[in-house]
């Protein structure tokens, strides 16, 4: 693909375009990644994976993406535009036809792999473009629209499942569309998406005021900024890494709902994988919303920091309610969906005006290396979420139970339900004469004593109904003897470990307010007003001295 460089900021209608796009790419590319999430019973299923075995494809997707995300960061040097579309096409293939046709869980891990490499890629390169598109007077809008890409691929994923599942039962109906909407916007991309040259996207840019002093200001421009390692070590100070790491953290739950949802709604409510994605709809809805609503409003008052510390204490009191209910199965579905509305507001609340305040940091710090600040945050993302989900697995100890033998315990049941009550019935004793010697005629009397005053009916009716459980295949009733009690207690002990889980997300969220004090940006409006008020005067004196200059 040939570089197409800006030369000039582009007018409105053409910056609105290229936010559009910017935000096309980035739901397909979250489509993609989010997309197994959708029918993780089937794809566990089909693979015979162990629910440890599928956390693994996530960490290992997780690992390799977060080293993608810190290379990515040569999009400084190399610009955005490329990177991003490589990406997009490379995945668009990889779930069209590569993961639906993996022969094996290996290679269906590889190839997941893949995909987390080139997700690395966009989520670094996707939110820096847009940054350049944005002054920071709109930035919290611009972050706003952007984050409205993960979200919204996420929403495209429930949505799509929700409504496909009930006709659409083979889980690779998912990847095919996915795949298929993925090539279709890297056609559009290709043809519309834009860099603005390197001199002008290594600028501050306050508001489009300012557009014409960033333009002679790179004009003037004569040295390099630094670049590889020398960018790198200039990014990894407290205020771009501490920031950075305390987000990945307020994301725990978050990230735990992608990977977990559908598997702890259908074991720990009995939720079928459709309900469990039309109940995720709740909360990608309410937060695409919210993400433009609060970012256009944190730039109408001109401050980040207050709009973030409410969110997050918002969104901490709806995984509160949601961690609470994790022990009480009998919870409706509309009181967990308010509670997801909850979490929704308040994370985007946090959210969209976190990712405008850490761009303006990373810009205080070299804005010739945004590309380089936001590879920092996607490293650390994709490192603290791969520890994360490893947890889980350690900490919920109890779902692995449910995951790996749950609907083989339940099927056997279900197809066998009055012959294994029957079975119940007879005393543990008889039972293992029985299994030992299935002739054995006095065990066989005394199981027809036994079940004749268990079910309160005559010997004959008994004799019938013991003669009915050698319809069990041997294999069956041997794997429910073997896995039933433990399913049993994992039925029992998987609310309470999920209710520590959550209660951990609880912590990270709030371990995130702190870090708003290093970001760059003012508490007060009145202070932040001042500011910009002086920002403007120097621009304005500097503007006519860079153009007095080239006189």
């Amino acid at each position: 693909m040939r570089t197409r460089t800006l030369i000039s900021f582009p007018r409105p209608a053409a910056r609105a375009g290229h936010s559009l796009l910017i935000v096309l790419v980035t739901v397909s590319q979250y489509y993609a990644l989010y997309v197994q999430g959708s029918v993780s019973p089937a794809i566990i299923a089909h693979f015979g994976m162990s629910l440890r075995y599928y956390v693994t494809v996530a960490v290992v997707g997780n690992a390799v993406g977060a080293l993608a995300s810190l290379a990515a960061g040569l999009a400084d040097r190399w610009g955005r535009t490329n990177l991003m579309l490589g990406g997009l096409l490379a995945t668009s293939l990889l779930i069209l036809v590569g993961l639906p046709n993996a022969g094996s869980r290996t290679a269906y891990l590889l190839l997941f792999a893949l995909v987390s490499v080139t997700e690395g890629v966009v989520l670094t390169t996707a939110p820096a473009l847009m940054r350049d598109f944005s002054p920071q007077a709109s930035r919290g809008l611009a972050m706003g629209v952007w984050a409205f890409g993960p979200v919204c691929g996420s929403l495209l994923v429930s949505t799509v499942a929700s409504h496909t599942l009930p006709t659409h039962h083979d889980w690779r109906f998912q990847f095919w569309v996915c795949g298929s909407v993925g090539l279709g916007v890297f056609v559009v991309a290709a043809l519309g998406l834009r860099d603005l040259a390197p001199g002008l996207r290594g600028q501050v840019v306050r508001s489009v005021d300012d557009e014409g002093l960033a333009q002679a200001r790179a004009a003037a421009a004569s040295e390099r900024p630094p670049a590889g390692r020398d960018g790198l070590r200039l990014m990894l100070t407290p205020r771009i890494v501490v920031p950075a790491l305390a987000y990945a953290i307020f994301l725990l739950f978050y990230f735990s709902r992608i990977a977990f949802f559908v598997i702890y709604l259908t074991t720990n409510y009995g939720y079928s994988t459709a309900r469990a994605n039309a109940l995720e709809n709740w909360f990608w809805g309410a937060n695409a919303v919210a993400l433009i609503v609060f970012g256009f409003l944190s730039d109408r008052a001109g401050v980040r920091k207050p709009f973030i510390v409410a969110g997050t204490l918002i969104c901490v009191s709806g995984v509160i309610g949601w961690t609470v209910t994790a022990t009480h199965r009998d919870t409706g579905y509309y009181t967990l969906a308010g509670f997801l509305l909850v979490c929704a507001v308040g994370g985007a609340m946090a959210s969209a005006n976190w990712l405008a305040a850490f761009s303006e940091t990373v810009e205080e710090r070299s804005p010739a290396l945004v590309a380089t600040g936001m590879a920092v945050w996607g490293w650390l993302v994709r490192a603290t979420v791969a520890a994360a989900l490893l947890s889980v697995t350690f900490l919920v100890g109890a779902a692995n139970t449910l995951v790996d033998h749950g609907p083989t315990v339940a099927a056997i049941r279900a197809e066998y339900a009055p012959q294994l009550q029957t079975l119940a019935a007879i005393e543990p004793a008889t039972r293992s004469a029985l299994r030992r010697s299935p002739a054995d005629a006095q065990a066989r009397i005394a199981a027809v004593g036994q079940l004749a005053r268990a079910f309160h009916v005559p010997p004959a009716v008994a004799a019938r109904r013991l003669a009915a459980t050698a319809q069990v295949p041997a294999a069956d009733l041997r794997y429910v003897q073997q896995h039933g009690p433990e399913v049993r207690r994992a039925l029992a002990d998987a609310p309470k470990q999920w209710q520590v889980w959550w209660w951990i997300c609880v912590g990270g969220q709030l371990l995130f307010i702190p870090a708003t004090w290093l970001l760059r940006g003012r508490w007060s409006r009145q202070k932040a007003r001042a500011d910009a008020r002086e920002a403007a005067q120097r621009a304005e004196v500097e503007y006519r001295e860079l153009v007095g200059a080239d006189r």
